[in-house]
């Protein structure tokens, strides 16, 4: 799956800006944002997430997010070639909640993989390392990453993050909605906490969720993020 994810006109990278929004990194063909194809079916992730999850997940809500980001997109450029700037100015939330579900879920796409494949465990090397200094141990950081999920008043998202003002050292940190990851923070592991990506599988136990989302991580994703 490509990682150069953002080829957008002036007119978009300019209202990127203005919106302190969305970082490159979803796939777009032609100055469009397109629904990423993901590296293994939709039932691959079972038992720990549904195949029908994973279906209305991928196809309905990202796909919504890539329609809302793509219309965004149109708005700002129509309005700037009339000089309406406060038309595109007006777009900009709009910008940064669809860029920031379609980049989020981007990611969160590839930090998953079959418990069967490379899925689940624990990171080793550089990574593995690098957790167990900040945050004591493998098993204390799932513990902390998962009480930061469930502290997520409504919507968001719980993140594992490379802070590069701080010599690449690890920190946990949360969004709201689909706010996505900027300034210095490099987002490596994001887990959703939105109701969509759970509760036809666990209802209001999303608890339960955030401790089964642990055997289908991807580590080797995640490493190749830290170590970039």
């Amino acid at each position: 799956m490509s990682t150069s994810l953002f080829r957008a006109t002036p007119v978009a990278r300019s209202a990127l800006r203005a919106a302190s929004a969305v970082k490159p990194a979803a796939t777009f063909v032609r100055g469009k944002a397109t629904l990423p194809d993901l590296q293994y079916d939709y039932g691959a992730l079972e038992p720990y997430i549904s195949s029908k999850i994973m279906e209305l997940h991928h196809s309905k809500h990202h796909q919504t997010y890539v329609n809302g980001l793509n219309s965004a997109l149109t708005t700002i450029a129509e309005a700037e070639s009339k000089g309406d700037f406060t038309k595109a100015a007006s777009v900009a939330p709009l910008l940064n909640f669809h860029g920031g579900g379609h980049l989020n879920h981007t990611l969160f796409w590839e930090n998953l993989a079959p418990a069967s494949r490379e899925g689940g465990g624990s990171p080793d090397g550089a990574l593995g390392k690098a957790i167990t200094t900040e945050f004591g141990s493998f098993e204390s950081f799932v513990k902390q990453m998962n009480a930061a999920l469930a502290g997520i008043q409504g919507s968001g998202w719980a993140w594992l993050a490379k802070d590069k003002a701080a010599n690449g050292k690890l920190a946990l940190i949360t969004r709201a909605n689909q706010d996505p990851v900027t300034g210095n923070y490099v987002p490596l592991l994001g887990i959703d906490a939105w109701e969509h990506a759970y509760y036809l599988q666990y209802e209001n136990r999303k608890a339960e969720y955030f401790e089964a989302i642990w055997n289908v991580i991807n580590w080797k994703t995640v490493a190749k993020r830290f170590e970039a």
